[in-house]
């Protein structure tokens, strides 16, 4: 029977713990072991609608709860990932802070925006040439390549 997960004072960790428990095969919860990527895309999606309707209900209580159901539904999915061995939640998170800095060389490096038009040129003229990047890689990887 698995041990009950930590309180390291971590909430993060401890939530991410806590869906590894609900999914060990030995004396975890038999309907998160059931679940499956194409299972929990309602999941995903009603509690995406929840945010949106708590934001237009203004009860940030409500809104409060809701985010951590929404960060759950993640966590979950990461977890699927990290039992075939493709990533850990900690890849996706470190994936999206390199994104955000990336995507604000205004803040991060060298680049200049005085108003959010320009903020919302330049990360769409980051995110089209990441697109661009991604699909050369692929090219190259069916090609036989290697994605350097």
């Amino acid at each position: 029977m698995p041990q009950p997960t930590p309180n390291t004072g971590h909430p993060f960790d401890d939530l991410v713990e806590l869906m590894a428990t609900l999914r060990n095969p030995d004396g975890g919860c038999p309907w998160d072991l059931e679940q499956s990527y194409d299972s929990l895309k309602p999941y995903v999606l009603e509690e995406a609608q929840e945010v949106v309707d708590a934001i237009d209900s203004g009860d940030r209580e409500e809104l409060m709860g809701e985010i951590g159901d929404l960060i759950f539904e993640a966590i979950f999915l990461a977890q699927l990932l990290a039992e075939e061995g493709q990533f850990t939640i900690t890849d996706s998170l470190n994936n999206m802070k390199a994104k955000m800095i990336r995507r604000h060389p205004h803040v991060f490096g060298d680049g200049a925006a005085e108003t959010s038009a320009d903020v919302m040129r330049t990360w769409n003229e980051i995110k089209a040439q990441e697109k661009i990047d991604k699909a050369a890689r692929d090219a190259e990887l069916k090609a036989g390549g290697s994605a350097a």
